[in-house]
């Protein structure tokens, strides 16, 4: 299933993979247009766009046209969506927002879920995507949300038992792709309802936006674990092992397969110790990019991988 050959970069490994599906036959996506509707520009998450306004010419000259203050405090973690001229973009804490992408004047805002009890079950890490006039985007509160991109009114959204959403989502042909972080979940939601289609077991928790390429969704976890899954149906077509997880998955991986032994405690010494072992297993935390039939991730273990 897997052929890998190494090759020695510094500071870094580069691995050159064999890795079913991932051919797409261009180097950009034909739907790369004008606008950047999901993260990374689109579901292949290849960053690309043929804008050529701004360049490495006259990056140099630019100023600020406008800033949109949020009255909202923590870090913007989101990437930017321009769909029709408008900016859609989620605060660290629970508010998603569109704003005139010309002059920065606020057009809506929309309200997630607020905890006021353990403070956990609040916030927003990962970016909106658009399609069919709507924004789709997960929270920290458990749930999927589904919003009317021109007034902010909410559609529909999806409970998923508490189980966090930090990765951004992908849309392709009426159906929204995403993994769950402590839910363990990969989901498929009907984009017009949020009917669930099917949900399907992840062995670790996963902040990894998946990139859609042809009928694979591709999506890592926290195990060191890249996975490549049927988009129709959820079924398993592929899986990759990182060279972290190899050498020390036998110290906090169990016999089914699922992390334990990470966290001594759940102190704040606690939580650091067992995120850094987390992290010796060369956990995929980012979302993949396909680029020009070749898969590309970065991983804990500080490897880089190319899967083709």
């Amino acid at each position: 299933m897997v052929i890998m050959k190494k090759i020695p970069l510094l500071p870094i490994v580069f691995l050159l993979i064999l890795f079913a599906g991932c051919n797409t036959g261009s180097d950009h996506p034909t739907y790369g247009s004008r606008e950047w509707k999901e993260y990374l520009g689109g579901p292949e998450r290849n960053h690309y766009s043929p804008l050529d306004q701004i360049n490495a010419g006259n990056a140099n000259k630019l100023s600020v046209a406008w800033e949109y203050h949020t009255s909202d405090s923590g870090q913007i973690q989101c990437n930017p969506i321009i769909v029709g001229g408008v900016l859609y973009g989620m605060t660290a804490t629970a508010t998603p927002f569109a704003i005139d992408a010309a002059t920065g004047k606020e057009i809506w805002k929309f309200q997630t879920g607020n905890d006021t009890v353990i403070y956990n079950q609040i916030g927003i890490a990962s970016s909106a995507a658009i399609a069919g006039g709507v924004v789709y985007f997960g929270c920290r509160d458990g749930h999927f949300y589904a919003v009317d991109a021109k007034t902010g009114a909410p559609k529909w959204n999806h409970d998923n038992k508490m189980g966090w959403v930090i990765a951004s989502p992908a849309v392709k042909n009426g159906v929204v792709y995403f993994p769950t972080s402590d839910g363990t979940r990969f989901k498929a939601l009907d984009a017009a309802t949020g009917m669930l289609k099917y949900s399907v077991e992840n062995k670790a928790v996963s902040f990894s936006s998946p990139a859609l390429v042809n009928d694979v969704a591709y999506f890592g976890s926290s195990d060191g674990w890249l996975h490549a899954v049927d988009i129709a149906t959820g079924a398993s077509k592929a899986d990759f092992q990182s060279d972290g997880s190899k050498e020390n998955a036998a110290k906090y991986i169990d016999d089914k397969g699922h992390m334990t032994g990470l966290y001594p405690d759940f102190t704040l010494d606690g939580m650091i110790i067992g995120v850094h072992r987390m992290f010796t297993l060369g956990s995929f935390l980012s979302s993949p990019v396909v680029a020009g039939g070749v898969l590309y991730v970065g991983s804990t273990d500080g490897n880089l991988y190319a899967l083709r």
